[in-house]
């Protein structure tokens, strides 16, 4: 059974996107219709719970949730991450993690600022998360440029690079004063940069239509 990917051109379906084209795993996409329904039909509810995306059918069954699918994926084809064995592995998992629950979370809070408290704390909830964002960047800029970690490096490919990437994108396209851009942490920036310059970004950035430069400069 090929791997199938439940996908949504520009949400964190790209992410896994990016990282099946690095591994030149063969795949197939399911391209869902939220309009439609697609992500509450119970056929969809049947392979993620909670009817988000990304999902990833495989011959094992399901896998969803963006850093799940990154570890299934990294775990089996032994690239793009530290392996269980690697003396990096303790620090690459504590960071996936922190991308997963505190930037991917954040960075939630700034698209849909209503989700937390409602829509009369819309603009408090924008300052608060544009705030933690903004030091949890930091925090990712110091670590790149004080350890030169091998799995978020400009000089190879990795999934923290893509899903760090793509986050980046979302930010930098919120509109003023709450956007955010790679450009302000240098480190990361590098690592970005080289990361949407792969031939396998490349591929993803123009079939979901992203731009030539979607994590640096993204298209608005």
């Amino acid at each position: 059974m090929p791997l199938i990917l439940h996908h949504l051109a520009d949400h964190a379906s790209t992410i896994i996107r990016f990282v099946l084209e690095e591994m030149a795993l063969p795949y197939s996409l399911a391209l869902k219709d939220v309009p439609r329904g697609d992500l509450a039909s119970p056929a969809y509810r049947a392979i993620s719970p909670a009817g988000l995306i990304p999902a990833l059918e495989t011959q094992g069954g399901p896998v969803f949730e963006t850093a799940a699918i990154l570890l299934w994926l990294t775990d089996r084809n032994a690239t793009l991450s530290p392996q269980p064995q690697d003396p990096d592995r303790g620090a690459f998992l504590s960071w996936l993690i922190f991308t997963s629950n505190t930037l991917h979370t954040t960075a939630l809070t700034i698209a849909y600022p209503h989700r937390p408290a409602g829509e009369a704390a819309r603009d408090a909830a924008l300052a608060t998360a544009h705030g933690h964002l903004m030091n949890r960047l930091e925090m990712v800029d110091a670590m790149i440029a004080q350890q030169r970690p091998r799995w978020l490096s400009p000089d190879q490919p990795g999934v923290l690079g893509y899903y760090i990437g793509m986050l980046m994108r979302w930010l930098a396209m919120t509109p003023v004063p709450y956007g955010i851009e790679a450009k302000a942490f240098p480190a990361l920036h590098a690592v970005l940069a080289a990361h949407e310059a792969r031939p396998a970004a490349m591929v993803v950035a123009a079939a979901d239509g992203l731009g030539p430069t979607p994590f640096t400069n993204p298209r608005r």
